[in-house]
């Protein structure tokens, strides 16, 4: 079990409790100095010798219990809380854009027996297969960016529009800025507690009217994490360029350009996590951390939007019930000669 810690929402009120303080020192050195009897008598022979009844032992009990009272309203004031527990099965959802790169490197056939965008196009569709209470948008980017599909809660619309996707549908290049300023204005008008880019890229950017530092830094205005998955690796790797007369590819050695350095700066900047995939297996992995990541971040979200049970009720209830005792008791048992 939990344990649970009170807070108070005006815990400046408690200061109520130094004059309390005051009044019960003051009540009990009145007691002490008091050497007056109330009433005059010739002789005290006569009730000397009387026992003291078992009432008669408790004549502080109505002014305890006023005290004690107002003490506990005093911390009504302060409006005392116990923070609530996320309850089971609640769920609250994040809206997720992923920014795909559609640029030409995407067909570099180092994700043998397929291409980098066959095999990103693949893990995209287990990734919003996962999903069930965040909507999920789309973006595509080469030389420029593109809204593809908006926020929704259809998934079978995303995975439809994404495989329309495909290499030369926008001119070439990488705009890995202009991709994530694009996703982050389909972000704009949300009211998700959480919002995140999913960035797919095989390259650095060299494309855009926005720098990619500059985007991630409106991202974190934004309040917007951007978690970054480099696919394929740098250097040296297969492009198709063809086919023979007997139908087989052809294939040509080109250098793609990286930049991780970038990627990991965009995803510290924002709060977000940066990942690397060299293969078709490590791709998948990825994006199961990225839902991981995802799933810390809804049950944060989840403690913390989970209103407080307030005590004051109970309090007040207590103080009140303090005082109806003392009432009765100021009038029946321990009644005082007037």
């Amino acid at each position: 079990m939990m344990a649970t810690t009170t807070t108070f929402a005006s815990p400046m009120a408690l200061w109520g409790l130094v004059p309390i303080a005051l009044l019960v020192a003051r009540a009990l050195w009145r007691r002490r100095q008091r050497r007056e009897p109330v009433f005059g008598f010739s002789s005290l022979e006569a009730i000397a010798s009387l026992p003291r009844t078992f009432w008669a032992r408790f004549h502080w009990l109505p002014e305890a219990l006023r005290f004690a009272a107002l003490t506990l309203l005093v911390i009504a004031i302060a409006r005392p809380q116990i923070p609530s527990p996320p309850v089971p099965g609640e769920t609250e959802g994040i809206d997720i854009v992923l920014a795909m790169d559609t640029s030409g490197s995407m067909q570099a056939a180092d994700f043998q027996p397929n291409d980098r965008m066959f095999v990103a196009k693949k893990a995209i569709q287990e990734f919003i297969r996962t999903r069930t209470s965040d909507r999920v948008g789309l973006v595509v980017f080469a030389g420029e960016a593109a809204s593809w599909s908006p926020l929704t809660l259809d998934y079978a619309l995303v995975a439809q529009l994404l495989d329309e996707v495909s290499v030369g549908m926008l001119p070439d290049g990488t705009a890995i800025g202009s991709a994530i300023a694009t996703s982050l204005n389909r972000l704009r008008r949300s009211d998700a507690k959480s919002r995140v880019v999913v960035l797919l890229t095989d390259g650095d950017n060299n494309s855009g009217a926005i720098s990619p530092v500059k985007a991630a830094e409106m991202a974190k205005e934004l309040g917007v994490r951007v978690y970054t998955v480099l696919i394929g690796r740098g250097g040296p790797v297969p492009f198709p360029t063809g086919k023979d007369i007997f139908g087989r590819v052809l294939m040509q050695t080109r250098r793609v350009p990286v930049n991780p350095e970038l990627l990991r700066t965009i995803a510290q900047t924002t709060g977000g996590e940066s990942y690397e995939a060299s293969d078709a297996k490590e791709l998948d992995a990825r994006l199961s951390d990225v839902l991981d990541e995802l799933e810390r971040t809804r049950h944060q979200d989840i403690a913390q939007a989970r209103p407080a049970a307030e005590l004051f009720p109970y309090v007040v209830m207590g103080a009140l019930l303090l005082l109806m005792l003392e009432g009765v008791l100021r009038i029946t048992r321990l009644a005082r000669f007037p």
